[in-house]
């Protein structure tokens, strides 16, 4: 049975693709049979599996916009990338076929208004409440010693829920998503200094 990994926030533009193709990737490369269903309408993540090339570790797509299928049998890592505006009913939907929910936060006032909102509505949901299912924290596409990022940590402190990692502002991530390419794919000194950002969040999906 598949380990599903779910990566969700109500606010648009808070990075759940990028993280979710990358994620993907990780597991893949790592020589997990793995799937990505993408629950969002402009299936961006169904578009960066068709641009990715096909020497790279495949990774099947499930187009879930309409639907939710199961992947198959043999998927050992599913990873679904979630709409934006994500309501509570679809959350629901989605939160019974996940191990791991991650939540990206970007280092923006509006963003983090957005996630408290958000996780004022799904923390009292019994799966998370119990922590039955876990909810982990994603700082993304930050910059290092800038106010924001002081101003996102401390945001952060103020959360019930643990902090996976830390994703740095990288002109790799907008690359790969013009290549279906990710930092994962790659063995290049800037793609390992990448790499070693999600290791800890990796470590947590795994073993939590």
């Amino acid at each position: 049975m598949a380990r599903a990994i779910l990566i969700a926030n109500s606010k648009g533009g808070c990075g759940k693709t990028t993280i979710a193709t990358n994620l993907a990737a990780a597991f893949a490369q790592g020589g997990l049979n793995t799937a990505l269903a993408d629950v969002d309408r402009q299936k961006s993540s169904l578009s960066w599996l068709k641009r990715r090339p096909a020497d790279l570790p495949e990774i099947a797509g499930l187009d879930w916009t309409k639907t939710f299928k199961a992947p198959p049998k043999k998927v050992q890592r599913l990873v679904i990338d979630a709409p934006a505006a994500l309501g509570l009913a679809r959350f629901r939907e989605l939160l019974k076929m996940a191990e791991v929910i991650i939540l990206p936060i970007l280092p923006s006032a509006f963003d983090q208004a957005a996630t408290q909102r958000f996780l004022k509505k799904v923390d009292d949901l019994k799966p998370i409440r119990s922590h039955k299912k876990p909810v982990i924290l994603v700082g993304n596409r930050v910059r290092a010693r800038t106010r924001s990022a002081q101003e996102l940590d401390t945001f952060i402190e103020t959360l019930e829920h643990p902090v996976g990692t830390i994703i740095a502002d990288r002109a790799l991530y907008t690359d790969g998503a013009y290549s279906g390419v990710s930092v994962f794919d790659k063995g290049d000194r800037r793609s390992l200094d990448a790499q070693a950002d999600w290791s800890p969040l990796i470590t947590f999906v795994e073993t939590n």
